[in-house]
């Protein structure tokens, strides 16, 4: 499973994994935001997908289906555990989403890192780190799904 996206005057990504950062990315409070299920699990169909989380509300293994991937990961170092996914799924694979200062690491390392700026926010460090910045959740997901979009905001 592979979604190849070649971007004029950039690269070709080649991609396998998607790694969702939960509270403040795809999910506010421990819910998801409206459509957000449904465009990962027709993601799911072409990419590996990883929900990457404190699970600070107890509900990140009720949020999808058995498509996508539940990494807890546990207090301190955040950032940390968070790059080390991205860079054990390999980082020239995997296309990241996040929001957090604690997701710069994952954002900058992955070959396509994408901010989203949703109700919480999103830390200046993650919206650096980033290859680009998106107003939510599902932007993010049509980038993919409609990858003529990401082609023109990132092309050279």
């Amino acid at each position: 499973m592979a979604l190849t996206i070649e971007i004029p005057g950039w690269r070709v990504l080649e991609l396998e994994h998607l790694v969702l950062d939960l509270n403040g990315t795809v999910a506010l409070d421990g819910q998801l935001a409206p459509g957000v299920a449904q465009a990962v699990d027709r993601l799911s169909r072409g990419l590996s997908c990883h929900l990457i989380t404190a699970d600070t509300f107890g509900t990140a293994g009720r949020l999808f289906g058995p498509g996508v991937a539940v990494e807890v990961i546990g207090p301190g170092g955040e950032g940390a555990q968070k790059l080390a996914l991205v860079e054990r799924l390999g980082l020239e694979r995997v296309a990241a989403l996040g929001n957090g200062a604690n997701d710069a690491l994952m954002l900058k390392a992955a070959a396509l890192g994408i901010a989203v700026v949703g109700e919480e926010g999103a830390a200046g460090a993650a919206i650096l780190a980033a290859d680009l910045a998106v107003p939510g959740p599902l932007a993010a997901l049509q980038l993919l799904l409609k990858p003529d979009r990401l082609r023109a905001t990132l092309r050279r």
